[in-house]
């Protein structure tokens, strides 16, 4: 008797890593049971559709690119063995503690990669942050800024 083999498109993301900006080193999140909790294959281009997922409130739409902010790269590493791994853009706004997400666009590095995984018909703009990535990321830029 012979089983098929069952193919799954997704992988678990099992490590966050956040670099760039005025960050001196990179940040790791490694605990699994904290980095799925943000899920590559949530909001536009799934089939559920979630209001909040990866690390952006889909809910509130495309919002103007914030200006003169720290810009960091975000990486969402999956279980995935190929291209397993998706990025984005964040920002935090210091005046408000509101941080913001890019879905780099076709003209920007990440972008083949990203579409490879998920295709979601939003790239190449900026949305409001989620508030569960907020509570976890900001601290830990924080801190990481301050440790020069």
């Amino acid at each position: 008797m012979i089983a098929p083999i069952q193919l799954s498109a997704k992988g678990d993301t099992v490590r966050i890593t956040i670099t760039g900006g005025d960050l001196t080193a990179r940040i790791e999140i490694t605990d699994p049971a904290v980095a799925s909790r943000f899920e590559i294959w949530s909001g536009p281009g799934t089939s559920s559709n979630e209001a909040q997922g990866l690390n952006v409130d889909w809910s509130q739409g495309v919002v103007e690119r914030p200006k003169g902010l720290q810009i960091y790269q975000v990486s969402f590493i999956t279980k995935r063995r190929d291209s397993g791994t998706y990025v984005v853009r964040y920002a935090i706004d210091a005046s408000t503690n509101r941080g913001y997400v890019y879905l780099p666009g076709k003209a920007d590095a990440g972008y083949q990669d990203n579409v490879w995984l998920i295709y979601r018909g939003v790239e190449g703009n900026w949305f409001r942050a989620w508030s569960e990535w907020e509570k976890l990321a900001h601290p830990l830029i924080a801190k990481a800024r301050n440790a020069h």
